[in-house]
């Protein structure tokens, strides 16, 4: 009960456009929390909205999802875009996400 509350506050806040909004019920839908489906489309769909209004937690996931082909096909040059624009706007896992990438295009082992 409590969790279907809380998506109807976050519901409201995704109407009026707010970013966190947008991203957390992403997340929700993602994952199958707070009484929802599992619905990995529309949690990408969620996160581009987000990432659109300004969130980098939005870019950071869509980053990785384009990077492991988690609801999306693959796409290397998208993953890297979403998580540099994470990464300028000071998002440090995805800083050291294109970091682990650049290594393993280079060939260099992690110790």
């Amino acid at each position: 009960k409590d969790g279907a509350a809380a998506i109807a506050m976050t519901r409201a806040r995704v109407d009026a456009r707010d970013p966190d909004a947008v991203h957390f019920l992403g997340d929700h839908y993602n994952h199958g929390d707070g009484g929802l489906e599992v619905d990995v489309p529309r949690a990408i769909e969620l996160w581009k909205e987000a990432a659109e209004l300004g969130s980098i937690d939005a870019c950071y996931n869509l980053g990785n999802s384009y990077l492991d082909g988690s609801g999306v096909a693959r796409d290397e040059a998208r993953a890297v875009h979403y998580l540099e624009v994470a990464a300028c706007r000071g998002h440090v896992q995805s800083r050291h996400n294109l970091g682990v990438l650049e290594c393993q295009r280079r060939g260099i082992r992690s110790r």
